[in-house]
């Protein structure tokens, strides 16, 4: 399992809400994801086997931006 993080430009919680069913599918069923939005950099970290242009192409799908640190 390898943790990846991001930065992002989500800054709600009901941003959040709205991206929860998508990043859940995405890394299911082994992983595990979390946004630090107190972070100036709105963080995403995902834990998971899956590829990190995985999780910045649905985040940039949805209009947010996001790029791997």
């Amino acid at each position: 399992m390898t943790v990846l993080v991001f930065r992002t430009s989500v800054l709600r919680s009901k941003q959040i809400k709205r991206l929860k069913p998508l990043l859940n599918q995405l890394i299911k069923p082994e992983g595990k994801w979390n946004f630090d939005l107190e972070d100036c950099d709105n963080i995403l970290r995902v834990e998971t086997h899956k590829c990190p242009t995985m999780v910045t192409s649905l985040l940039k799908n949805q209009g947010f931006i996001c790029e791997e640190l």
